[in-house]
């Protein structure tokens, strides 16, 4: 049985600062994550927020569902113009999204000091 997708977000700001909006994920993202993932994205202020961090330190799975939605989440940025980084991905889920292709979209980082310090 799946973990519920839980989302926050954080406002930060680069060492330059610039804000960046966080959006902290929790439990597993699959298919039922829509709200939590993409529903927090959207209702980011896009007009203030080009820079955005994916932390994902306390997702425990992602399944093909829920990699569609990151995917359908960095599309979006792209378009709106955003700069994307994602961080706290397990070893594995670091080797899949490189597979496929998420990394072309946003830069992948072990801890959120590096993500912000590449800002």
């Amino acid at each position: 049985m799946p973990i519920e997708t839980k989302s926050r977000v954080d406002q930060l700001s680069t060492s330059a600062g610039h804000p960046v909006a966080v959006l902290r994920f929790e439990g597993d993202i699959a298919s039922t994550s829509k709200e939590a993932v993409l529903g927090a994205y959207q209702a980011l202020p896009k007009t203030h927020v080009h820079l955005v961090l994916l932390d994902f330190t306390r997702v425990d799975y992602i399944n093909s569902s829920g990699i569609a939605l990151v995917i359908q989440l960095l599309i979006e940025a792209a378009n709106a113009g955003q700069k994307v980084c994602a961080f706290g991905l397990s070893p594995h889920f670091t080797k899949v999204f490189t597979m496929v292709g998420i990394t072309k979209y946003a830069e992948l980082f072990s801890s959120e000091a590096e993500a912000l310090a590449a800002l």
